[in-house]
């Protein structure tokens, strides 16, 4: 497929994978124009509107591109008739909780199936499941041109943000005793289940009947989301996900030498090893590399689907741990790719028994290093997005 005469316009916001992206259309010959500004709000902006829609005038463009969906976005390509092509890197997307996400020129792919199917069966049209991606060959290079790998190195390591700045925590002093408890039970049972979401049952009607006292649901005219799911993403979720993270930390520590790398205030992991926080793009990959053992704790939030993290680990050629999602049998070995655990208990004996197995853990990294190189490149999604679109 030619790609030499497709003009496309790219809408840039803070995506760790847009570089990926934005570089691949270029190495496949897309014509590729940026636009870039902050939106306070993704639903609605006149200003940036205008602008958008100014450009469309200008240029003759094939399609508009986001990292993440844009009701912003999506009015103005409806408005001139243009085709917008939206690709996820979170979920689930509250922004995709707006009516024009049933604008006809949408071309939405979603990373999690179970999200896809939900907007599917709203009736939601074109609308497909894509997982993401990595770029073996610009990991390839930074590594293979790097001095200071020892920097790196690591027996267990886990990069990511310990969301210790969550709204629950704030939120917790105005609410009252039973709801605090109910709460509280909540997140622990979540804890306790690998590869599932029993938040969104667990928030019943009379529960978020009671919560409406003390949570203020702000959302835009036409957006559709509602109570409980905000409050299970961005309260719940999130607290969730630094109970998961600090917990297995710490149970690790106990037993191993544990590393860090994050933005996040560490000191009440003891014994862990800060290490600063890493530039996604220059020396994230050579963490993956250097560390015997890389973590993956995916939050809660993304029901099934394969978060970034996965890709870049295996990209990286390291060797992964990660807690069960249901997507990963659709990609991976699982024991051969990569390894899961389903517990924090598993995942201390798995450490210990892969630390002493060297060479079979060098071996797992080897086979997911090869998988993701030869299947799941950004150029063979973006072909897969091209088939559909013509």
């Amino acid at each position: 497929m030619d790609f030499k005469q497709k003009q496309i316009l790219i809408y840039k916001w803070k995506a760790y994978n847009y570089l990926d992206v934005y570089q691949t259309f270029l190495a496949m010959g897309f014509q590729a124009d940026m636009i870039e500004q902050d939106l306070p709000s993704y639903d609605e902006d006149a200003e940036f509107s205008a602008r958008l829609l100014r450009l469309l005038h200008e240029k003759d463009y094939d399609f508009v591109f986001t990292i993440n969906y844009f009701g912003v976005v999506s009015d103005a390509c409806e408005q001139y008739g243009i085709p917008y092509v939206s690709w996820s890197c979170d979920s689930p997307l509250i922004s995709m909780y707006h009516e024009s996400v049933f604008n006809d020129c949408n071309y939405i792919f979603l990373f999690d199936k179970s999200s896809y199917l939900f907007f599917r069966a709203l009736g939601v049209q074109k609308i497909w499941h894509l997982p993401l991606a990595v770029d073996t060959k610009r990991i390839d290079h930074i590594l293979g041109n790097a001095d200071d790998l020892k920097l790196y190195e690591n027996e267990i390591s886990f990069v990511g943000s310990l969301y210790e700045r969550n709204t629950y925590d704030k939120l917790v002093p105005t609410l009252p005793e039973y709801l605090r408890g109910y709460f509280d039970c909540a997140i622990e049972t979540q804890m306790n289940i690998s590869g599932g979401n029993l938040i969104d049952a667990l928030l019943t009607d009379e529960i978020c009947r009671q919560l409406q006292q003390y949570y203020r649901l702000e959302k835009t005219e036409r957006s559709f989301s509602d109570l409980r799911l905000i409050f299970a993403t961005t309260v719940l979720g999130l607290k969730v996900a630094k109970e998961q993270r600090c917990s297995s930390l710490l149970e690790l520590v106990k037993k191993h030498p544990v590393s860090i790398y994050t933005n996040s205030n560490t000191k009440h992991l003891l014994k862990v090893d800060y290490r600063g926080s890493v530039d996604y793009w220059t020396q994230m990959p050579k963490v993956f590399y250097g560390s015997r053992i890389n973590l993956n704790f995916t939050i809660p939030n993304i029901k099934s689907g394969i978060p970034l993290r996965v890709w870049d680990v295996l990209g990286a050629g390291g060797f992964l741990m990660t807690n069960y999602q249901p997507e990963l049998e659709l990609y991976f070995e699982l024991g051969k790719d990569l390894v899961i655990f389903e517990n924090k208990r598993e995942l201390v004996q798995k450490a210990a028994y892969y630390l002493e197995h060297e060479q079979e853990r060098q071996k797992i990294a080897e086979n997911g290093y090869k998988k993701v190189k030869r299947f799941h490149s950004y150029e063979q999604r973006i072909k897969e997005m091209m088939e559909l679109l013509t």
